[in-house]
């Protein structure tokens, strides 16, 4: 398990990674400037519950993501699959368990904001850790009109103020545009490029 000193804040990115891209690597590193994290942890999940199709296995995506994500504060961690979880909220409920005076912030990209409501538990994600959320390329206005950016508003904190969002108590979050890269992993499978 990687290590958190207390009172440290540390973000939080899941996903399969399948593969890792720079549009990973951007969000990362747009996260530790603009929330103030002391260090961010890439949560490569064994599976997407939400996706019909499995990714390639795990030890190749933790791999790759290795090589494509080089920060010093920056860690690639099979996390979820040493705790053997499935879903955010059991994930984040074992953390906290494990690291209690660790401050976590979960990161994810708007075009996850746009379907956070279909994640299982997802109103318990909220109101246990502030969320960060990054612009995505085409995801802007669907993230801000989603059912937890509506039903959460009055917790919003503008994207100006995101270095306070690490220690704000939930329910709390952030939303920030950045300049965009345009890839994804969906984009990257297609074009054959990633066939682990």
């Amino acid at each position: 398990m990687p290590y958190a000193a207390p009172g440290q804040v540390v973000g939080l990115l899941g996903g399969s990674f399948d593969p890792a891209h720079q549009g990973h690597v951007h969000i990362t590193r747009e996260a530790l400037k603009r929330f103030g994290l002391d260090k961010v942890w890439w949560l490569v999940s064994p599976g997407n519950p939400l996706k019909e199709r499995g990714p390639a296995p795990l030890e190749e995506r933790l791999i790759h993501a290795r090589q494509v994500m080089r920060h010093p504060r920056v860690e690639v961690t099979d996390i979820e699959a040493r705790l053997g979880t499935r879903y955010t909220a059991q994930s984040l409920s074992k953390l906290q368990a494990l690291y209690p005076r660790v401050h976590f912030v979960w990161l994810m990209g708007a075009d996850n904001l746009a379907q956070f409501h279909l994640w299982q538990d997802w109103q318990e994600i909220i109101d246990t850790v502030p969320i960060g959320v990054l612009a995505r390329p085409g995801q802007r206005l669907s993230a801000r009109m989603s059912r937890a950016a509506t039903l959460y508003a009055p917790y919003r904190i503008p994207g100006r103020f995101g270095h306070l969002l690490a220690r704000s108590q939930p329910p709390a979050w952030c939303f920030v545009n950045l300049p965009m890269i345009n890839v994804s992993s969906t984009a990257i499978r297609a074009s054959g490029a990633w066939s682990a």
